[in-house]
């Protein structure tokens, strides 16, 4: 084959010439190194589906950082790096030299991460290629031997697609994620609240969804509606819930952890409603329709191209109304 003429992408000399033989049945060994939390990771089985689909004879090494290991598709990759993280000094060059040695060689490093960690394990390491998405232009040239452009009014998922593109590699849609797990098993129908989120100035007021929650709870009397609750101290959803005393439909999830178990909750879910949060994530990879709320980031990093996926937000990024996002939920739901 040859370099495609993709006005934007850039092909290093070393990849025009690689690119005149190349064939993706000779690829033997692929490394993606995606340094995430889970919202994020789940997000990258559609891309590990698709990269085993066009190389069918290599295997799959995933790098991931000790401190993000939420989520990790170790169903369709082939072996796992971790890069231990020094919470003391989290830019240790001895922790860089000793994960840049067991990561090893890979005829292809396709680099979904773009952090300093990452730039540093591509910049280490040989391969016959190295493919990455930088924002800064000079990482074209310093580090990737093909690069192409990113943007965040892009589906995340379709950006990293775009690092298969290049090779004139096919790609199927719709997306595939084929997350593994099964729905949770209950009588009733149920609606799936997560008011919490990364940090708490991304998360919708509490205020606002306890009114969200009492209006929906009454207009679908015949679903229970579950609030999901975050890990941490400040995670709480007491106050929600105190406020919600006399709804005979509402309960928490105060137990459930895990990711099997948050998995199995969406699944089973007629709908999520969440903060720009990895449960929404959840629930995008699950096919389960869900309802964004966004203002502090812009929403279409994580607002994929479907129907069943909607996101609330204002073109002034102020804080949508409870209104706004009850007219969404119900446009979904009816």
């Amino acid at each position: 084959m040859t370099a495609w003429n993709l006005k934007g992408v850039r092909y290093s000399k070393k990849a025009a010439q690689q690119l005149k033989n190349f064939n993706p049945d000779d690829i033997k060994s692929i490394a993606v190194i995606r340094h995430a939390a889970l919202g994020d990771m789940v997000l990258t089985r559609n891309f590990l589906i698709e990269t085993k689909n066009s190389f069918p004879n290599a295997n799959i090494t995933l790098s991931i950082v000790s401190n993000y290991n939420r989520g990790v598709p170790e169903d369709l990759i082939d072996r796992l790096h971790i890069m231990e993280v020094n919470e003391k000094n989290k830019k240790s060059i001895t922790n860089v030299l000793h994960s840049s040695k067991d990561f090893g060689y890979h005829d292809l490093i396709f680099d979904l991460a773009t952090t300093s960690r990452s730039l540093w394990l591509c910049k280490l390491n040989k391969a016959k290629l190295k493919i990455g998405f930088p924002y800064r232009v000079i990482y074209r040239y310093l580090i990737y031997d093909i690069s192409v452009p990113r943007s965040d009014v892009n589906f995340e998922v379709d950006d990293m697609l775009n690092l298969l593109k290049p090779f004139g590699l096919k790609i199927s849609y719709p997306l595939k994620f084929n997350m593994p797990g099964k729905s949770v098993n209950r009588e009733r129908p149920y609606l799936l609240y997560f008011t919490s989120a990364s940090t708490p100035t991304k998360c919708w007021p509490q205020k606002s969804f306890t009114e969200l929650i009492r209006l929906l709870s009454t207009t679908y009397g015949g679903h229970d509606h579950l609030i999901l609750r975050g890990i941490e101290d400040w995670e709480s959803v007491n106050q929600i819930m105190n406020n919600l005393h006399t709804a005979i439909n509402v309960f928490t999830l105060d137990s459930v952890s895990s990711v099997e178990e948050v998995t199995a909750y969406v699944k089973g879910a007629t709908l999520v409603v969440s903060n720009d949060t990895s449960i929404r994530n959840l629930a995008i990879v699950c096919g389960v329709p869900s309802v964004g709320i966004f203002f502090l980031t812009p929403p279409y990093r994580y607002l994929p191209q479907h129907p069943i996926h909607l996101a609330v937000y204002n073109y002034d990024g102020s804080i949508p109304s409870v209104n706004q996002v009850l007219d969404t939920v119900n446009k979904l739901l009816q």
